[in-house]
């Protein structure tokens, strides 16, 4: 994963969308440098010993908070600057190596990954990535040692993953900005020292005065800048979650990070940090619940037998086993592009997110299954692990919004390319101009032929993967003809229609799931370094995971067409109108 090939690159997702795999993006799969193994293990291993031998999660979650020794722990080990560079105190990891010690973290512990995450996976990310020269000097040491914690300010109360209604405003005033509003569950909200607090702010526009959103640093000695109380939580207990208030803090206007009225920008890019940092840490906290699941499994007889022996269990050993191999394939394939020269990866990390976040609550779900009644109990920890998941399909938008997000994003390519063919498509269009039309229809109509086609097959699997890299032509081929379709029956009511669109995100991600996948298990058939052993156990993974991805698909597929929308809908409006389940088994 080093950058020897650094290069821009395009989005994946994004040419699957027009029916497109350029497999020179896709394989090789990116690979650790022997320099950035070395430092990962070392990372890792710190880590894993202080959390072990320090780190009681059965106490945090109980007292709900962070004692102040980890936090002094976590500074020794430069755990809060991972991506900030040297020159300003950090560690200078490159996105898959800070993916990497993420999730060593998230292994042992999600309120801590959700304090260390929300400090600098998207605290400071704004201004990691769009402050300038004298805002970085001031800030990041600071940041990066742990001195000053980070909280990223955005959500409120009537602005969830409508991120663009929100109301706080900042009011300009002589050198100064005023802001006044409110923040609502702002993790680090009471212990930080530096807020990305997003504005309104006001804009002369074809002479009338508009609101746009600006990105500022607010630090939290100003006047006007209080608290809420902790807020008690279901799950990651000991992470501080707080509503932060700004009752007119003056603040300069030196501290607008990048330019004025560019924020929500600013924002979602932050945010496409964030989900990649997520779906790490998913990673790392469904190794180590498998890890349990299996010792339990290992050790708990019934009927004169370990219920590893059991086919229903190790049914879910397997799978869990094998989700997680393409969840881990997903997060480091997509680190690695970006490492590589990816620069727009947002429908790339939201999949990571929405994917990863599932799979780690079907994983803690069927973990909790195989220690039955124990799991249910206090003193084993699957139900504070499966407490503190529940989160993260919450987490940096809702999966239902971001599934909304990656269909509509994807699909905007490919509706440019149908809006002229849209207009001439209409009879009487088209005859005005029947020269034009016939060849813009020609095109359309070759491009469609070569849809249904699909891409060449891809050449650069391994031959013992074969079966299951030929299936990804055609996945990739219906796929974008369920997009053009859609846009063709939709038009602009596409962004009303929920349904199709959920099915095109679950398409999508399968495919580029699949993709990642196919991809680390060449990179592993392929290494001389590896023994048969695990190569064998990687390709019974492989055939699993692609075997379930590819179901996955065909459900999907068939529900574009076949499906029971109306009825779901129908059924809604019922419920609504009676207030709840309006049947009772006396009366009916």
């Amino acid at each position: 994963m080093g950058q020897e090939d650094n290069k821009e690159i395009f989005s994946i997702v994004a040419n699957l969308f027009f029916g497109q795999v350029d497999e020179n993006n896709v394989f090789p799969f990116p690979r650790f440098s022997e320099e950035q193994t070395e430092m990962a293990r070392e990372m890792c291993s710190a880590i894993k010993k202080y959390c072990h031998d320090t780190i009681d999660s059965e106490k945090m979650d109980e007292e709900a908070m962070i004692p102040p020794e980890v936090f002094e722990g976590f500074k020794e080990m430069g755990l809060f600057g991972l991506g900030v560079d040297e020159e300003f105190g950090g560690m200078g990891l490159d996105h898959s190596l800070y993916a990497r010690t993420f999730a060593q973290v998230a292994a042992f512990d999600g309120s801590l990954a959700t304090m260390l995450g929300a400090h600098q996976s998207i605290g400071y990310k704004a201004l990691l990535l769009y402050g300038n020269d004298k805002q970085k000097q001031e800030w990041l040491p600071k940041l990066a040692s742990g001195e000053v914690i980070g909280a990223f300010c955005l959500t409120e109360p009537s602005s969830g993953s409508d991120a663009y209604s929100i109301k706080t405003k900042a009011v300009k005033s002589g050198e100064d900005y005023v802001i006044s509003g409110q923040k609502l569950w702002i993790t680090n909200g009471g212990m930080a020292g530096f807020y990305t607090v997003f504005c309104k702010t006001d804009h002369e526009q074809d002479g009338e005065t508009v609101e746009k959103i600006s990105c500022f640093i607010v630090e939290k000695d100003r006047e006007g800048v209080s608290f809420g109380a902790k807020e008690n939580k279901m799950g990651i207990r000991a992470s501080e979650t707080r509503a932060v208030y700004f009752d007119n803090v003056k603040i300069p206007a030196t501290n607008l990070i990048g330019e004025l009225g560019k924020g929500f920008k600013i924002a979602m890019n932050v945010l496409n940090s964030g989900r990649l940092s997520l779906g790490s840490g998913c990673v790392g906290g469904m190794k180590t619940v498998l890890e349990l699941a299996t010792k339990q499994a290992s050790t708990r007889k019934q009927f004169d037998r370990y219920i590893t022996e059991f086919g229903l269990i190790q049914e879910k050993i397997s799978v869990m086993a094998a989700k997680i191999y393409s969840a881990e394939s997903v997060v480091y394939f997509t680190t690695g592009l970006m490492d590589k020269g990816l620069k727009d990866y947002h429908l790339e990390s939201a999949i990571c997110k929405v994917y990863n976040s599932e799979v780690l609550w079907e994983v803690v779900d069927m973990a909790l299954q195989i220690a039955a009644g124990s799991g249910y109990m206090k003193e084993y920890p699957f139900e504070r692990i499966m407490r503190d998941s529940r989160i993260n399909l919450i987490f940096e938008g809702t999966n239902e919004i971001l599934r909304a997000f990656i269909a509509l994003s994807g699909m905007r390519g490919p509706s440019v390319s149908l809006k002229e063919v849209g207009k001439l498509t209409d009879v009487p269009s088209a005859l005005k101009d029947p020269i034009k039309s016939l060849g813009v229809l020609t095109d359309f109509a070759m491009g469609r032929i070569s849809k249904i086609i699909g891409p060449s097959s891809i050449t650069k699997a391994h031959p013992e993967i074969s079966r299951y890299a030929e299936r990804v032509p055609n996945m990739v081929s219906s796929f974008s003809i369920h997009v053009e379709n859609s846009l063709m029956k939709y038009g602009k009511k596409i962004v009303d229609n929920e349904m199709p669109l959920k099915r095109i995100a679950n398409m999508v991600m399968d495919i580029y799931v699949t993709l990642a996948t196919l991809s680390r298990t060449t990179a592993i058939l392929e290494d001389e370094n590896i023994d048969q052993e695990k190569k064998d156990h990687v390709l019974r993974l492989n055939d699993l995971a692609c075997g379930m991805l590819y179901k996955d698909f065909n459900m999907n597929s068939r529900e574009m067409d076949r499906n029971k929308d109306k009825v779901i809908k129908k059924i809604t409006e019922d419920i609504v109108k009676y207030e709840g389940y309006p049947l009772d088994i006396i009366d009916y």
